[in-house]
């Protein structure tokens, strides 16, 4: 009896798949030698990987035994050539082969139908199988239920989702929706099929996290978009210090039910874990938990402490790094208010500590490109952010970073066209907020205004929506509209001098002279207490018109390293300074000509 390729046996009435020529040789009871002759003179049905670099074969029974009945008088006559004149029938009775009846011949004719009308039946199947079941080369990840019956848990079902998403996201034949797109659709009641029409996507993985003690069970299940059919379905149970070996098993199972193409380097990293302590990976869910969900200087502070504690339980885990620096990064943002000269080297040193440890994490890689652009390291920040696309391709966020290091150089167009396609791959991470700031830097107002209006739309309290949008309104000649939008912007961010800096402009723009100049006394009030970036009287100045006084803002942002110093050659409000000598000096200085 014949045996399959992982050694088991095979009946012959079995529908099975041969995959050499030594299984189909044993399936015929003959020798590879004349099964192979047999492909060339008889039409033996077998089938070859078309696209496969060792040129395989492969034969399914089922034709293979509807052939061999097909051809049964010409297979025993090749096997008793030595003998031509004969041939041994029934009762081992000698006949000559011009004795075969007439009737005998069309009952082979009629099996030899009936042989092809199942092979062709059977290939049609196969086909319409195929266009049933396209390729899935787009997956969601939806967040993973938590059921452990506390809400205090939620940072671990939140955390393994996030993670799973990032394994599979480093699969280049794989489009994989960001963690940010998917949130959205936590603990929703909306229909498979739609979700997966509104992402874009052929599956979605769903599943839950229950938690006892120190053991963790995960049940993750993968459907097919369209038709809700279920591919595949799985529960695990482990220790949590084994989460990450854990995440790994999943995204491989994953990776192999929807047959993607998986490179050596990227099964390396998929399998890649070690045991972590429990303790030690708390720390960092929680720390990733709170980064997520906060934007205050408060919020971002106890993420701080939440990675700080697992780094120092377990120095050599890479991923809390990442998260320290993004932390990091965030509290020098102008809304958040933390000088830039006190945040950036704790973010470089944290990033670069995450890829001394694991060189392959796109996310460290975007994270010290953006803080190497911060401090004018041109060079050096395109690499990290083309190696953050070598490592990910389909980064939204890696995507959107390269967009900005296009525009600082002046390379716009560029910029626009990049930062669409960050868009298109995470639609809600990348926002219209991304793509108004880069038209408005562009000169590109309207376009800019229609962006920054539709995310308003959206979300119609999120103050850097409405800082973008002002932006754009005043450079338009809008600036009465832009008032009461950077109003509210200025409120819902708690008075930011960010925001301030702008209001000015638009209160100057818009004749409201006395107004722009009450609050610049208060902007200068404050910074006798506390930390006011320069940007904003560098914009504020530049509103009034009042050029001696903004130059003197400007040498102070240089010595800040201000974020407004990177948009130098596009910037608009920079226009009409441009062709003094001074800024000219400041663009050489900051590396921008």
């Amino acid at each position: 009896m014949a045996e399959s390729s992982q050694g088991t046996p095979l009946s012959e009435s079995q529908e099975v798949r041969l995959e050499s020529w030594k299984e189909i040789a044993a399936y015929l009871k003959r020798d590879v030698t004349t099964v192979q002759r047999w492909e060339k003179r008889e039409a033996m049905p077998v089938h070859r990987h078309v696209h496969d670099k060792r040129g395989s074969v492969y034969v399914l029974t089922s034709e293979l035994d509807a052939w061999r009945e097909s051809r049964k008088v010409r297979l025993d006559e090749d096997l008793e050539r030595l003998a031509p004149e004969t041939f041994t029938g029934a009762g081992s009775v000698p006949v000559k082969r011009a004795e075969l009846s007439v009737n005998r011949w069309f009952a082979l004719a009629a099996v030899a139908c009936l042989g092809l009308l199942a092979v062709a039946y059977l290939v049609l199947r196969a086909r319409k199988g195929d266009v049933a079941r396209p390729k899935i080369t787009a997956l969601a990840v939806l967040p993973l239920r938590n059921l452990s019956g506390d809400p205090g848990q939620e940072y671990l079902a939140e955390g393994i989702t996030e993670a799973l998403i990032a394994r599979l996201s480093e699969i280049h034949d794989l489009h994989v929706i960001p963690h940010t797109s998917v949130m959205r659709f936590q603990n929703t009641q909306i229909a498979v099929p739609e979700i997966a029409k509104a992402l874009g996507v052929q599956a979605l993985v769903e599943g839950s996290v229950m938690r006892t003690g120190n053991r963790i069970r995960v049940t993750a299940r993968l459907i097919r978009g369209a038709t809700e059919q279920q591919l595949w379905s799985e529960t695990y149970d482990r220790e949590l210090q084994d989460a990450l070996a854990l995440e790994s098993e999943l995204a491989q199972a994953i990776a192999g039910k929807i047959q993607v193409t998986v490179t050596g380097a990227e099964q390396q990293r998929l399998t890649q874990a070690h045991p972590i302590a429990p303790e030690v990976y708390e720390s960092y869910l929680k720390g990733r938990f709170v980064l997520n969900k906060s934007n205050s200087k408060a919020g971002i502070e106890e993420s701080i402490g939440y990675f700080q504690e697992a780094i120092a339980k377990e120095p050599t885990f890479a991923a809390a790094y990442v998260g320290l620096a993004e932390a990091y990064s965030e509290l020098g943002t102008v809304f958040v208010g933390v000088a830039p000269t006190e945040t950036r080297p704790k973010a470089i040193a944290a990033a670069q500590k995450a890829l001394e440890l694991d060189p392959n994490i796109a996310a460290a890689h975007v994270m010290l490109g953006d803080m190497l652009q911060d401090e004018w390291h041109w060079a050096a920040a395109e690499g990290e952010f083309r190696r953050a696309l070598e490592l990910n391709p389909k980064s939204g966020s890696a995507n959107a970073a390269f967009a900005q290091w296009l525009l600082c150089q002046g390379r716009t167009e560029e910029a626009v066209s990049r930062v669409r396609v960050a868009r298109e791959l995470d639609p809600v991470a990348i926002s219209g907020d991304n793509v108004s700031w880069i038209l408005f830097q562009s000169h590109r107002y309207e376009e800019s205004i229609r962006e920054s209006r539709s995310t308003v739309a959206v979300d119609p309290e999120d103050a850097s929506v409405l800082l973008g949008l002002g932006f754009a309104l005043i450079a338009n000649h809008e600036a009465t509209e832009a008032i009461p939008v950077l109003e509210k912007a200025l409120a819902r961010s708690d008075g930011s001098a960010a925001v301030s800096g702008v209001l000015i402009r638009a209160y100057a723009h818009a004749g409201r002279r006395s107004d722009a100049i009450r609050l610049l006394k208060q902007l200068e009030e404050r910074q006798k207490t506390e930390y006011v970036p320069a940007g904003a009287f560098v914009n504020a100045y530049l509103g009034l018109d009042e050029k001696e006084q903004a130059f003197g803002a400007l040498e102070q942002a240089y010595k800040e390293r201000s974020n407004i110093l990177q948009f130098l050659k596009t910037h608009p409000y920079f226009d009409p300074i441009r062709n003094d000598p001074r800024f000219a000096d400041l663009l050489r200085r900051v590396g921008l000509s």
